[in-house]
């Protein structure tokens, strides 16, 4: 039986080969330091990965002249003290239809020539066609709002209640948020915005959650916003933690402390002595090396997990070698069945 034993040892180092891959192995200290960019935020991890980041238009944080576009539905009142039959008529537009939309650049009114509005601020455009009506009667007073806007409204996807907010040249990216109504389970470490087909340098769990005004751009017509679910950033734990699988980093980033605390921890057959965070895409991966000394004594947020992250707790040698000898030994068990059979034979 020992003979056996030591023949498939023997047989096992002889097939094995030494590993080729030349991993980049870091230890807590560069840990540490790259934690600290974590916590920057979500452009500074782009940029810590490699991934260039657009830089933000320089007329991000300014306000514009908030213009008539085709397809605006307009509100328009009109009130005379002698005109009830024009006044009643202009409101059933407004009701049937739901307002005076933009074609061609022009709005059609009753009793006046169409009038070309397109490119003109609101105020532009009520003293033209109060103007117009009052060639023809006088004390006309007009009042002009926004029904609709088919073009100058930000669009939103994910978790928000509302799809679409209207823009005025001063809403801002915290204001169209806190209408658009985000579920208190959006992640919005992972969620951005965009801009012309391109992504924004904008993080909005610095701003909503940070309060970081920095952040809070004036929001154009054409933007689009997508705010992602706390599943989007996962991190994975495997190897001797109590239950191995996915780590929910609802803020874009969790501790490590507390990404083994919600795996259970770790078993006595982890050795607590090689704690790995295996960090980048698997071809070229960055490894960090931890001891349970780190997690203990060094503050929660200097040591962060990020998504895309996997922690690895390694098993302790006399772990590996006890799970050796239990798969061992059936196969050794069934050998020895079969050579006492094959004796008994001859």
């Amino acid at each position: 039986m020992h003979c056996l034993m030591l023949f498939c040892l023997l047989l096992l180092s002889s097939c094995s080969t030494p590993c080729s891959y030349d991993y980049p192995i870091m230890g807590a200290d560069e840990f540490v330091i790259d934690s600290y960019t974590i916590r920057q935020g979500k452009l500074a991890i782009l940029e810590m990965e490699g991934i260039e980041v657009e830089e933000m238009p320089c007329d991000a944080m300014n306000e514009y002249k908030d213009a008539i576009s085709e397809d605006d539905l307009l509100n328009i009142v009109i009130y005379h003290p002698k005109r009830r039959d024009l006044m009643e008529s202009i409101q059933f537009i407004n009701q049937a239809v739901g307002g005076f939309r933009v074609v061609n650049g022009e709005v059609n009114l009753p009793d006046i020539p169409a009038v070309y509005v397109e490119g003109l601020t609101l105020d532009e455009a009520k003293a033209l066609l109060q103007e117009e009506y009052r060639k023809q009667i006088q004390d006309v007073e007009l009042f002009i709002t926004y029904q609709d806007r088919l073009k100058s409204k930000v669009e939103l996807a994910g978790l928000v209640s509302i799809p679409a907010i209207p823009v005025d040249g001063k809403i801002r990216l915290f204001e169209v948020l806190a209408k658009a109504q985000v579920s208190p389970e959006a992640n919005l470490f992972m969620s951005y915005v965009m801009r012309n087909g391109k992504a924004l340098p904008v993080d909005l769990h610095q701003l909503m959650n940070k309060g970081d005004m920095c952040q809070n751009i004036v929001m154009r017509g054409g933007d689009k916003i997508f705010i992602a679910n706390q599943r989007d950033a996962m991190a994975m734990a495997m190897g001797e933690v109590f239950r191995p699988g996915a780590v929910p980093l609802p803020y874009g980033y969790i501790s490590l402390r507390e990404a083994l605390v919600l795996v259970g921890g770790i078993p006595f057959t982890g050795d607590k002595r090689h704690i790995q965070v295996i960090r980048g895409n698997l071809p070229c991966p960055k490894i960090y090396v931890l001891a349970w000394e780190h997690i203990v004594n060094l503050p929660n947020d200097s040591l962060l997990i990020m998504p895309g992250d996997t922690i690895y707790v390694t098993a302790k040698p006399i772990t590996e070698w006890n799970r050796f000898i239990d798969q061992l030994i059936p196969t050794a068990l069934l050998f020895q069945t079969g050579n006492g059979i094959y004796r008994i034979a001859y």
